[in-house]
């Protein structure tokens, strides 16, 4: 059994780790709020611009914009993996590594070519220890994503989606979505081709987050006239394609901002009350065994007086 000194000095090293993951606590609390609203802010434009698009491009041309188009074979695959840049978070970056790592062994299964852009310190050092060479890595940037973050993506999937050479065939995005702030869930997005999937189905959000219901289950057949693009189609789809890749790959980035903050403090949470209930288990074995210590002296004293006496 552990002398005294040594419960002491272990009781006394759980109880600092005990303040630096309380701190750490405190800290994503804080941010929470802020990366939340900014994810909730980005909502209703993700959804009014991915609606505009599937209902847009039915009307449309199908060779007025090459990304509304679907490849007839699958040659290149495009994975982009958003995760921190930090731990501490539980299983959040595990869990979108291991999907994503999943996915990209079935595509090569298929004889489909696999590119890479990792997003997050995590995600960068989980593909380069297994010989993965990312197209695009990100650092520093998963607790405060940027647009420019986006545009970048969306510019180089854009553009080698409808290349003639050796195009990329199919886009993913792999990121963990903020259900609320305690609670996140994985989401592997088709972001190329298109798919007539709303964010609503995409999220899990229940009826009441989706604000665009009603524009959705209206009877188009009832309303009259037709769609009439101006300047032209190719110009309005060229634009709304634009906007919904970008779009895409930033409410990507904001929503796993906010799970992050999320996760990590509920991580912290869980070791601050796992460092409590030890301190209070040693707390009890030294009480123990100092009260142990304490009467093997008295019997001492006792037995050594009553030696004298006889």
């Amino acid at each position: 059994m552990p002398n005294l000194h040594d419960i002491e000095r272990r009781i006394n090293s759980v109880t600092s780790t005990k303040q630096i993951t309380r701190t750490m606590e405190m800290v994503a609390a804080a941010k929470i709020r802020r990366a939340s609203q900014r994810a909730e802010n980005a909502l209703p434009w993700a959804v009014a611009i991915s609606d505009m698009l599937v209902t847009t491009a039915k009307h449309a041309p199908i060779s007025s914009e090459p990304l509304l188009q679907t490849h007839d074979e699958v040659k290149r695959c495009f994975i982009v993996v958003v995760t921190s840049d930090r731990g501490l978070a539980g299983g959040f970056n595990s869990n979108v590594l291991r999907h994503a790592e999943k996915l990209i062994k079935e595509k090569e299964r298929q004889g489909i070519a696999v590119e890479v852009a990792a997003c997050g310190k995590k995600a960068i050092g989980y593909f380069s220890y297994r010989g993965i060479d990312p197209v695009f890595e990100f650092a520093g940037l998963s607790a405060d994503p940027t647009y420019e973050e986006a545009a970048e993506l969306s510019r180089y999937s854009g553009d080698a989606y409808h290349r003639e050479e050796d195009p990329l065939d199919e886009v993913y995005v792999i990121y963990n979505h903020a259900k609320n702030a305690a609670e996140q869930t994985l989401v592997e997005q088709q972001v190329l081709p298109i798919k007539e999937e709303t964010y609503a189905d995409l999220l899990g959000l229940n009826e009441e987050v989706d604000i665009f219901k009603e524009f959705r289950e209206r009877d188009d057949e009832s309303l009259p006239g037709d769609i009439d693009f101006e300047p032209g189609a190719e110009e309005v789809m060229r634009y709304l394609m634009k906007a919904y890749l970008r779009n895409a790959y930033y409410y990507a980035l904001l929503d796993s901002a906010a799970g992050e903050q999320g996760a990590r403090r509920n991580a912290m949470k869980s070791a601050t009350d796992n460092a409590n209930e030890m301190v209070s288990t040693l707390t009890r074995v030294y009480n123990r065994a100092r009260q142990g210590a304490i009467t093997t002296e008295i019997n001492e004293i006792v037995g050594g007086a009553a030696a004298l006496e006889e």
